[in-house]
């Protein structure tokens, strides 16, 4: 099963989370969340993270950056 549009929508979430909560435009909190690796993960069909609320998405990104 074909998962791209939670996937996109889940990363324009994830983005808007991101810029909210470090002051970022949406374009900068996006590609934080690109160069953080977050991306692949979210689109890696063997991580279920598609699946998971923009909040816990969040929270992954969040301890990746640390």
């Amino acid at each position: 099963m074909d998962h791209s549009l939670a996937k996109m929508l889940l990363i324009m979430n994830v983005s808007e989370i991101i810029a909210q909560e470090y002051h970022l435009s949406l374009k900068e909190a996006r590609d934080e969340l690109y160069k953080s690796g977050m991306v692949d993960l979210i689109e890696n069909d063997e991580t279920g993270l598609y699946g998971e609320s923009p909040q816990y998405c969040f929270s992954v990104y969040q301890a990746r950056k640390k």
